[in-house]
């Protein structure tokens, strides 16, 4: 077992894992923080996407080890219980850019990571790009799209982004 110590949505963690657990598999399992989903255990999908120290990154390919001594956001970190949503995330409910929800956490967390990479005035063409590793089954993406357009402009007005 090897001890780690992280903080996640703004709290601080201990605990022992077996050196082999995936970062998602702490967070759902031990933490049970199961807004990270598990798609496709490859890397391929995004639907386990978090921030680690403010970066997007799939936590099915991250060892919870790796997470030691750093911070980690979750979806559900992004707004606290009964206070309003992230500006990303209300973007993706105002422009329904959601159909079954099982790829929207990781979809919104990367949105968020564009954001910060990118800046706030994204035309369609690069946030397509940029969502590469993400796949939605249900979607044809115009929505998403539209969503992430209007969360960046959102997040530029907002103290949350």
């Amino acid at each position: 077992m090897a001890k780690i110590s992280l903080i996640v949505n703004g709290n601080p963690v201990n605990a022992n894992v077996d050196p082999r657990t995936l970062l998602v598999q702490f967070l759902r399992e031990h933490l049970r923080l199961t807004g990270t989903h598990v798609g496709c255990d490859t890397s391929q999908c995004g639907a386990c996407v978090v921030h680690l120290d403010g970066k997007a990154v799939k936590s099915c390919t991250t060892l919870a080890v790796m997470a030691d001594g750093h911070e980690v956001k979750t979806i559900e970190g992004l707004a606290a219980d009964g206070a309003p949503l992230h500006p990303m995330q209300e973007a993706f409910r105002e422009h329904h850019g959601l159909q079954c929800g099982f790829c929207t956490p990781g979809m919104i967390m990367t949105a968020i990571d564009i954001v910060h990479r990118k800046g706030h005035e994204l035309d369609d063409h690069t946030i397509r790009e940029e969502l590469e590793g993400n796949l939605c089954r249900c979607t044809g993406y115009q929505n998403i799209v539209a969503s992430i357009a209007a969360g960046a402009k959102a997040m530029a007005k907002s103290d949350l982004a």
